[in-house]
């Protein structure tokens, strides 16, 4: 991670974390309101290099799988939780994940470590930069595409990092959280599962 990159991404979730926290602490009140359980999530994700680390959000379903891939209807998702799901408010504790270093603002998302054996080798490219809570995959539609389509935008970031298309990113990614409809598909799934059709090569 350059110099430049970790500065900002530090700076960046400070400010984030100050300007937010009234939207923060609503929402974990709300959290803790709306039914049992904690109100962080915390799950093992891959991170840079394939390394695991603990990510942050705030809770939003009730007891099941919490590996299994959810829908727009599914019942286990909270009255509160749509709310914090369709405006992305559930991610915003992992701005505490990129003051750890774990996370970026922007880079792929990070995904989990049950995923890994599925990777071809493009597919590890993806862990050559640090995963971000946003990225040029994700607000360029991640629900709505498959495997290899998230790969490939994944990949495009990769190769053409810079501080100034980390900057347009973050610009995009207010316009998608404005528009709340984009958390899923037009069918109501998120097509963030296992890995679909053989793995691909290197071109």
């Amino acid at each position: 991670m350059s110099r430049l990159k970790r500065a900002f991404d530090v700076a960046g979730s400070l400010a984030l974390l100050a300007a937010l926290a009234p939207i923060l602490a609503a929402a974990a009140l709300a959290v803790a309101l709306d039914g049992p359980g904690p109100v962080l999530f915390r799950q093992r994700r891959l991170g840079l290099g394939g390394r695991p680390f603990t990510i942050l959000k705030f809770r939003t379903m009730t007891e099941g799988d919490p590996e299994a891939e959810t829908r727009r209807d599914d019942p286990r998702i909270t009255r509160v939780g749509a709310v914090l799901r369709a405006w992305r408010i559930d991610e915003l504790p992992q701005l505490v994940n990129v003051l750890r270093g774990e996370m970026s603002l922007v880079g792929p998302r990070p995904l989990l470590e049950r995923y890994l054996p599925y990777y071809s080798p493009l597919d590890r490219r993806r862990l050559e930069v640090p995963p971000g809570m946003t990225g040029w995959q994700q607000v360029h539609g991640a629900a709505r595409h498959g495997w290899h389509e998230r790969v490939d935008l994944d990949v495009w970031y990769v190769d053409h990092q810079s501080f100034w298309l980390d900057l347009r990113i973050l610009a995009l990614t207010a316009g998608v959280v404005l528009r709340a409809d984009t958390a899923y598909a037009p069918d109501g799934s998120q097509r963030s599962g296992i890995p679909d059709g053989a793995p691909r090569e290197r071109p």
